[in-house]
C-alpha cells in the first residue's frame, strides 16, 4: 500500500491570518436587543482590551486543521500498536452519544435533582467496574491513570498511618513497571525498592523475599506485566505481600489482556486503578481527555477521593460521608465526557466483555509467531510462553549484525503508513519494540504489519543505510530526538514561541 502523508508549510492558528476579520456579525434589526443585553452585564465584567485570538473566518478555520488532520496519524487512520498503551478502535456510537448537549453543557454546580440521568450513569460506573474488578467500591475522580496511580499510594500511605505503622515507607515496584509506578510511590513518599524479573518473565520471587520487611508499606504490580505475562504465583506473590500487613496495588493498564476472565480482587489485590480511556474505547494519547478510576476493597472504602454517587432508593446524590477520605483529587469531573463514553462502551458489550480480551490475545500471539521467527529478532524472557495482550521482542541481533536499530525499524514502519510499537521499553530488552494490535484489528491489518517488519528486515541486511534514513513519506522527517523531547520543544506554547521569535528566551 503505497503511503505518501501531506505535507503543508501550515502555520500556528495565530499567524494564520494577517488581519481581523468580522467574526461575529449582529444583524441590525437586533442591535437594540444586544446593546440591552450588554447594558445588563456588571461593567466590572466586561473586557476593556483586546481578546488575544486570533480573529478568522469559519473557511479558514475548516481548511487550517483538516490541514493539520492531514499531516497526522491516528486510529481511524490505521493501526497503533503501542505496547501498554491499548490504542484501540473507538467506536463512533460513543462519540455521537458522548458529544450529547446533555452532558457536553453540564455544569459543575448544577443542582443534582437536575442532573440525575448523568449520576445515574456515574453510579452505574461504580458498581460495573466494582464487579469487574473484583473489588468493592470504586472512585471516578482520578482525571487520569497515573492520577489513580497516585490516589492509590497516598491511600495505602494513609492507611498505615492510621494504624500507626509510620515505619511502612518502602513501596516495592518490579524494574518492569511501567515509569509511573516508582514516580507515583515517590510522590506519595515512599522509598522505592525494585526487584528484578525472572528467567521466565515473571516477578523473580525469590528476590521478592529478599526485600520484605516490616517496613513494607505495598507492592505494585501489573497483570500481566509488561511483557505481556501473566503472573503465574501471584497468589503467593499476594500471601508473602500481606503477611508484612502490606498491601497489593494493581496497575490497571494492561487489564485488556484479562477483562472479564480474571479479576484483580480474585488474585489478592486491595486497590486497582483503571485507565477508561485505554480499556473502554475512548480516544487517548494525544487524541483525548483521560479518565482514571480507583477501586478498593470494603476496608478502604474509607480512604476513596470524594465525592462518590450515591443512591438513596430514590435519587442519585453526590457523597462526600468518607470519614478517612485522602481528599479530591479533581476539584469537578471534568472527566465525564470518557467515563460516559466507556458506560456505553460497556453496556453495548455487555456479557461479551470477555471477548475483548479472548481475541486481543489471539491477535497479539498470531503476530508474535509471525515476527519471532523473523531473522534479526528475538523473543527475551519466556521464550516459549504465550502473551496476553502484548509481547516485546528484541532487535538486538538485527544491530550487530547491520547497524540497524529499534528506532531505525520503527521509523521504517512510518514509511509503510504505521504507527511505530513503544520502543526501548521495558528497560530489560535491549532494543525492544514493545507490540499491543488491540482487538480491533483484522488479520489482514496484522498480516499487513507483519510483512512490513518482514520487508524492513529484508532491507535492513540488503541496504541497511536505507532503512536508517527513514522516514522519507511522512511529513516530517526524523528528529532529533534530545531535542524533540526536550520540554523546551515539546509542543510548546503559542505564547512560549513567541518569545523565542522575539528571541525573549
Amino acid at each position: 500500500m503505497l503511503f505518501r502523508q501531506a505535507k503543508w508549510e501550515e502555520p500556528i492558528v495565530f499567524e494564520l491570518s494577517s488581519f481581523s476579520k468580522q467574526t461575529l456579525l449582529i444583524d441590525e434589526e437586533f442591535a437594540n436587543e444586544a446593546s440591552e443585553a450588554l447594558k445588563r452585564i456588571p461593567e466590572s465584567l466586561v473586557r476593556s482590551s483586546e481578546l488575544k485570538i486570533p480573529n478568522l473566518s469559519e473557511v479558514e478555520v475548516v481548511r487550517h486543521y483538516n490541514r493539520l488532520s492531514q499531516m497526522s496519524y491516528g486510529v481511524d487512520v490505521g493501526p497503533v500498536p503501542l505496547g501498554s498503551c491499548t490504542m484501540k478502535y473507538n467506536p463512533k456510537i460513543c462519540e455521537e452519544l458522548a458529544s450529547d448537549p446533555r452532558v457536553t453543557e453540564l455544569h459543575p454546580y448544577q443542582d443534582e435533582e437536575e442532573a440525575q440521568g448523568i449520576l445515574e450513569i456515574m453510579y452505574l460506573m461504580q458498581r460495573w467496574l466494582s464487579e469487574i474488578t473484583g473489588m468493592d467500591e470504586c472512585s471516578l475522580q482520578p482525571p487520569a491513570g497515573a492520577a489513580g496511580e497516585f490516589v492509590g499510594a497516598l491511600i495505602i500511605r494513609k492507611y498505615h498511618h492510621d494504624r500507626g505503622l509510620n515505619n511502612k515507607n518502602e513501596m516495592i515496584v518490579p524494574e518492569a513497571a511501567h515509569g509511573s509506578n516508582p514516580a507515583s510511590s515517590a510522590m506519595a513518599g515512599f522509598k522505592v525498592v525494585k526487584i528484578p524479573t525472572a528467567p521466565s518473565g515473571e516477578t523473580d520471587i525469590e528476590a521478592l523475599k529478599s526485600v520484605l520487611s516490616d517496613n513494607t508499606a505495598g507492592l505494585m504490580l501489573t497483570n500481566p506485566n509488561t511483557l505481556g505475562i501473566f503472573e503465574s504465583g501471584i497468589v503467593e506473590i499476594s500471601d508473602l505481600i500481606h503477611e508484612k500487613s502490606a498491601l497489593m496495588y494493581y496497575d490497571g493498564a494492561n487489564l485488556n489482556g484479562i477483562l472479564g476472565i480474571v479479576r484483580p480482587g480474585d488474585m489478592g489485590f486491595d486497590i486497582v486503578h483503571l485507565n477508561l480511556h485505554k480499556t473502554f474505547a475512548a480516544p487517548h494519547g494525544g487524541g483525548g481527555p483521560g479518565a482514571g478510576a480507583v477501586c478498593v476493597r470494603k476496608e478502604l472504602i474509607d480512604y476513596l477521593p470524594v465525592p462518590l454517587v450515591g443512591f438513596d432508593g430514590r435519587s442519585y446524590k453526590l457523597r462526600y460521608d468518607l470519614s478517612r477520605t485522602i481528599g479530591r483529587v479533581s476539584w469537578f469531573y471534568g472527566n465525564i465526557v470518557p467515563i460516559v463514553k466507556s458506560f456505553i462502551y460497556i453496556a453495548a458489550l455487555g456479557p461479551a466483555l470477555r471477548e475483548v480480551a479472548e481475541v486481543s490475545v489471539l491477535n497479539t500471539n498470531y503476530l508474535m509467531s509471525k515476527l519471532r521467527r523473523m531473522r534479526g529478532i528475538s523473543l527475551p524472557y519466556g521464550e516459549n510462553r504465550w502473551r496476553k495482550h502484548e509481547f516485546v521482542v528484541s532487535f538486538e541481533n538485527l544491530l550487530k549484525e547491520t547497524g540497524v536499530s529499534a528506532e531505525d525499524v520503527a521509523k521504517a514502519l512510518l514509511d509503510r503508513g504505521l504507527h511505530a510499537p513503544t520502543i526501548y521499553f521495558p528497560l530489560i530488552v535491549k532494543e525492544a519494540h514493545m507490540i499491543e494490535v488491540t482487538e480491533t484489528e483484522t488479520k489482514e491489518n496484522i498480516d499487513r504489519l507483519a510483512k512490513a517488519y518482514e520487508e524492513i528486515i529484508e532491507l535492513a541486511y540488503r541496504d541497511p543505510q536505507v532503512v536508517k534514513s527513514s522516514p522519507v513519506n511522512t511529513s516530517v522527517k526524523r528528529l532529533d530526538v534530545l531535542v524533540a523531547n526536550h520540554p523546551r520543544t515539546l509542543a510548546p506554547t503559542y505564547e512560549h514561541l513567541r518569545r523565542l521569535k522575539s528571541q525573549e528566551v
